[in-house]
């Protein structure tokens, strides 16, 4: 499928050729504009300043070191460009990595596993989800994230806002209501509950709501 007027532009950093190759294939099959795919940190930083694409997909570790040049790299983009959304791919939970994205709620964020390539469906709509300005977190992650403040009441680490937001999450009201009462966009709404169910710990279950289960934690405390 060819990029149309109208399509996402997508910047990949990936230094595996092969990953690299194949991300670019199935993005532009599935309808986006891959306008750069590069091997590292910096050139991915020069790539985004030279294009101004709408998401920049990057692996964690890239070259020189083999580290944390990817998520300083997205660090960096974010700082600088802050409507450029990121979706982080990661071989392994790090929950440092994450945490340090996550903190920046300003444009779409997401980290998933590289293993969740393999579902195409599931990655495909991850990226259209953050492009948008959405918020993906991979169920490992955030349970990781939660693992490592299991010792400490998780709604203690809510924000203010999140605070307020759950609060009126308690009150049954939507997101369209909440955003409303709390003169805020819908989208914002939604990063809000994201971060809340992230730092409750509150995985997707088929069997449970995580609204209800968030307001249940809120309640409890």
């Amino acid at each position: 499928m060819n990029p149309t007027e109208n399509s996402t532009r997508v910047v990949i950093a990936e230094d595996s050729v092969l990953l690299r190759t194949g991300l670019v294939r199935l993005l532009a099959d599935s309808g986006f504009d891959v306008v750069a795919a590069v091997g590292d940190g910096d050139e991915m930083i020069t790539a985004v300043e030279r294009l101004l694409p709408d998401i920049v997909v990057a692996d964690v570790r890239m070259p020189p070191s083999f580290t944390d040049e990817g998520i300083r790299a997205s660090l960096a983009v974010r700082s600088a460009w802050p409507t450029v959304s990121i979706l982080v791919l990661s071989q392994y939970v790090e929950q440092q990595y994450a945490s340090e994205l996550l903190a920046d709620t300003t444009g779409g964020v997401g980290y998933l596993l590289k293993d969740r390539v393999a579902d195409v469906d599931q990655f495909i709509t991850a990226v259209r989800q953050v492009a948008s300005g959405g918020a993906v977190l991979d169920p490992e992650v955030v349970a990781a994230i939660f693992a490592r403040s299991r010792r400490r009441d998780p709604i203690d680490s809510l924000s203010p806002r999140e605070r307020e937001v759950l609060a009126l999450m308690a009150e049954g009201r939507s997101n369209g209501a909440i955003a409303g009462e709390l003169f805020v966009s819908e989208r914002a709404v939604e990063k809000h509950v994201t971060n809340i169910f992230t730092k409750l710990g509150l995985v997707p279950a088929q069997s449970e709501h995580r609204r209800v289960r968030a307001v249940l934690r809120w309640l409890d405390a």
